[in-house]
């Protein structure tokens, strides 16, 4: 067969052996194969058979049994003891089991009964060419994939080594660049080459990424050589895997950096101190960058936003190596809202136009979490003044910010066991501060509050009733009507409510003491404690007058027992426009599914 492994095949490529002592058949088949394999040998008998075979490369034989001389089991017999692979078809006229058996043995390939059936013999013979050409085939592949070990080998700095991390081969690159012997390293942990600057976690990450997730791991390391010199590499590590899904061997390409990096330093960082020695100058900016890369994330990026740089302190806070990071769109990590807000857009825009600006990002790290960073973006020019480069300079304020969540939470639960307290004097329970919460808040999101507002609303009205600590008990718990003097002194807690909380410059206590002070005026102007009238009445105010009723009708208190609820739905009907905001009863029972639901879920 000819060919070479960029060159494909085809049949007219092999040379077949056919041999067969009876001249009729044997040129009645030479025929009507000579069109599909022009290389065609033909013996009489195996002698002859076997001289032809010793003097070209044979790919087929095709061969009778019985001849004279040298038969075709003989023959078959040479040739397998010679190339246990060549294909070998018998063809033969007698069909006794001893011939067959006897074929069997000598491993032949085909086997087929005279009159030869044509179709029969092509199907053979291309059964025995595929499989020829896939072991050709396979062969290619394999010297190609020798050639690439071998151009790899020779040009890149290479390691091997078991599941455990123990060096199993390194190639020449490797020991010259590291100074140790082959000898030296073969055995041992990669510790051996491990420099002191770099950091634990940069391990962790690249044994996590190869060892646990069976993933390639990119990244640039610092090593050691034997005589306590240092040199980088960029490095591709990666897990060899199975079939069973089990790590055989890890490997390691490497290319030397270490001119590069060095001449980074230099260029990037050159200070303006031209009195300074070389020595001195790479000194300060060693510390000069340390002391940048533990308080600042720095990322630089193209007018696209794609990052083409990162310092290492972004990367810790991020969770991502920094090969991760160069080449991606920054909006890749941005929180969704930005996006709402078109935040990256109005950057763009600023930034087109040659000025900085400061913003705060919600950022999601590799593992999900949230960092928030305090921003600056300036743009940077060329000698033109047209913009090449962003340089985002950030803080990270993530523990800050979750501080200041923190605070704002306690504050809002302090507001809400105070409501308690108002309510617990009274005898209601904790639950009913909680649905006037829920109420209040889903009734101003489907009044059309912004969700801020909201939000205020939700931890503010819980303060309601907080007047009611200063009411005496003989009035406050009196299961009977209250007399007409002791209905002002119950009255009065709104205003002292509201005495208590206007003080506070705290945007939910001014909510609060506007919902105090408010909640029981009504539309008509025939509430208290002033007669407010309509919307003179706060928004605030309206809401909690209708949810705070609702509670209190639909539960049983020291004076009443609970209504039913169409009941209460007939009351709030009639009364729009005189109790309540119109426009809020509508909504309100339009909605009562709604609050029917938050009712059940803190029933006392």
């Amino acid at each position: 067969m000819s060919g070479n492994c960029v060159n494909k095949i085809s049949k007219n490529s092999f040379t077949i052996l056919y041999v067969e002592d009876e001249k009729e058949t044997q040129n009645e088949l030479v025929e009507i194969l000579k069109p599909y394999f022009s290389n065609m040998l033909v013996a009489s008998n195996g002698a002859e058979a076997i001289s032809l075979y010793k003097k070209n490369k044979v790919d087929i034989v095709l061969t009778d049994i019985l001849m004279p001389t040298m038969d075709g089991l003989e023959l078959t017999k040479y040739i397998k003891n010679d190339n246990p692979h060549m294909p070998v078809v018998v063809i033969t006229a007698h069909s006794e089991h001893k011939y067959l058996i006897e074929c069997i043995k000598l491993k032949v390939d085909g086997y087929i009964l005279k009159p030869v059936d044509l179709k029969e013999l092509h199907k053979e013979l291309n059964l025995r060419i595929d499989d020829i050409k896939l072991k050709f085939e396979f062969n290619c592949k394999e010297k190609l994939l020798q050639e690439y070990k071998d151009t790899v080998d020779e040009s890149s700095i290479i390691s091997k080594s078991n599941p455990n991390g123990i060096i199993t081969y390194v190639n020449k690159q490797f020991c010259e660049l590291s100074g140790f012997k082959q000898s030296e390293l073969i055995g041992k942990n990669h510790n051996i080459v491990r420099h002191p600057d770099m950091q634990k976690e940069a391990f962790a990450d690249m044994w996590k990424t190869i060892k646990e997730n069976k993933q390639t791991w990119h990244g640039k390391v610092k090593n050691k050589k034997k005589d306590g010199g240092y040199y980088w590499v960029e490095a591709t590590i990666k897990p060899i895997i199975d079939n069973n899904g089990d790590i055989v061997e890890f490997i390691g390409l490497r290319t030397d950096i270490t001119e590069l990096e060095n001449y980074k330093i230099l260029l990037k960082n050159q200070l303006d101190d031209t009195n300074k020695s070389l020595k001195e100058n790479i000194n300060y900016v060693k510390q000069y960058e340390e002391a940048v890369n533990n308080s600042l994330a720095v990322i630089k990026t193209d007018t696209s936003n794609i990052i083409i740089d990162v310092n290492e302190y972004f990367c810790k806070i991020s969770g991502f190596s920094r090969n991760e990071l160069i080449g991606i769109n920054c909006q890749k990590f941005r929180h969704e809202n930005h996006f709402l807000l078109k935040d990256c857009e109005r950057i763009q825009k600023t930034l087109s136009q040659n000025k900085h600006l400061q913003i705060t990002f919600t950022n999601i790290a590799k593992d999900g979490e949230y960092f928030i960073t305090d921003s600056v973006v300036y743009p940077i020019s060329n000698y033109n003044g047209e913009v090449t480069e962003h340089l985002h300079l950030m803080h990270n304020i993530t523990e800050l910010t979750n501080l200041h969540q923190e605070i704002e939470d306690t504050q809002k639960e302090i507001v809400y066991k105070m409501g308690e307290i108002g309510e617990s004097r009274s005898k209601e329970t904790g639950n009913h501060v909680k649905r006037v919460a829920e109420y209040s808040k889903l009734l101003a999101l489907l009044y059309g509050l912004s969700k801020d507002d909201s939000n205020t609303l939700f931890t503010a009205s819980p303060m309601h009733d907080i007047g009611k600590v200063a009411i005496p008990d003989s009035i406050l718990n009196k299961p009977g009507k209250l007399t007409k003097e002791e209905f002002e002194v119950m009255k009065s807690h709104s205003s002292i409510g509201y005495d208590v909380l206007k003080g506070s410059k705290r945007k939910v206590l001014k909510a609060a003491a506007i919902v105090a002070h408010e909640h029981h005026e009504k539309w008509d102007g025939s509430g208290y404690p002033r007669g407010l009238k309509g919307k003179d009445i706060h928004i605030y105010g309206r809401i909690t007058a209708i949810v705070d009723v609702y509670d209190a009708l639909g539960h049983e208190r020291v004076y009443k027992k609970a209504w039913e609820l169409e009941k209460i739905y007939k009351l709030f009907q009639d009364n729009k426009e005189i109790h309540f905001d119109p426009s809020l009863v509508d909504i309100f029972l339009k909605n009562k599914y709604k609050f029917e639901k938050i009712r059940d879920s803190y029933d006392d």
